[in-house]
């Protein structure tokens, strides 16, 4: 689906979200990096596999809590089992995905509504599972290494892992990517990249997040977001109320809303409508 009005908030067009499994250590060093240069993501964790006390290799689920939310990155669901939905039966991956999502509302006291399929497994009857427990969005494995906005949201692919041999190649595609008023029939970008930090420790290539994170953060012209702040974003946008005759634009929205049209930029107070003509 193409998005030919939305702009990210401030009349960005572009935005940039890391989405990271599993709650290791490694998480702690990855957080520092992102949060020197801006940069936000969300982590998908399987609720069993948090330790009861530190283990040296998974966060405990009192740490993982703090250092998540304390941070100002979103926690998504990965099954309480990290079991391959695609591969199981019915019963048990309705449990498994019930499960962890109500286990990580306890221990986060918000509702968990996003999810990152474990091994990447899924097909239909998953994801009809997964609309049935609330799940609103899944990110699968799937690089296509450009910078669309899904066109299903429960089947999410990403850009690229970040051992993607040409990350680099796409970081300045993306940043270099033209924007502004006048490119008003752009749809807006997002650089949408996943992994796991015990990958940087176990390969010993921290050099690669740290690259990425110095060139692409710390950016005006950048939206840093987690995966459901962009998607209540695009939700939003899909709420606006447009005459027929396109002459103005009512917000019902609880949040302000940026658009571009025909070259001109028009901020939608919530609540209001505005005259675009």
């Amino acid at each position: 689906m193409r998005y030919p009005f939305l702009r990210f908030p401030g009349f960005r067009l572009k935005a940039v979200t890391l989405s990271y499994d599993d709650g290791v250590v490694y998480d702690r060093k990855l957080i520092e990096i992102m949060s020197a240069h801006r940069l936000k993501g969300t982590f998908n964790i399987s609720s069993s596999m948090l330790a009861s006390q530190t283990n040296g290799r998974m966060l405990t689920a009192d740490e993982a809590a703090l250092l998540y939310t304390s941070s100002g990155n979103e926690v998504a669901a990965h099954g309480h089992r990290h079991l391959s939905l695609g591969e199981i039966d019915t019963a048990m991956a309705v449990s498994d995905v019930l499960t962890g999502r109500i286990n990580l509302e306890k221990l986060l006291g918000i509702p968990v509504k996003g999810m990152a399929y474990a091994n990447g497994s899924f097909n239909d009857s998953v994801i009809q599972i997964l609309e049935k427990c609330g799940i609103v969005y899944a990110r699968c494995s799937v690089s296509t290494e450009k910078f669309d906005l899904p066109n299903d949201w429960l089947k999410m692919p990403v850009t690229c892992h970040h051992g993607n041999p040409h990350l680099m190649e796409l970081a300045k595609q993306f940043i270099e990517a033209p924007q502004g008023p006048h490119y008003w029939y752009h749809t807006p970008q997002w650089f949408y990249m996943y992994g796991h930090s015990y990958e940087f420790n176990d390969n010993n290539n921290w050099h690669i997040i740290e690259e990425f994170a110095y060139y692409i953060g710390n950016r005006e012209n950048v939206w840093y977001a987690t995966t459901m702040e962009i998607y209540n974003y695009v939700k939003a946008y899909e709420a606006l109320q447009f005459a027929a005759d396109g002459s103005f634009v009512y917000n019902p929205n609880r949040q302000d809303m940026y658009i571009s049209y025909y070259g001109h930029e028009f901020l939608i107070p919530s609540g209001k409508v505005v005259l675009l003509q």
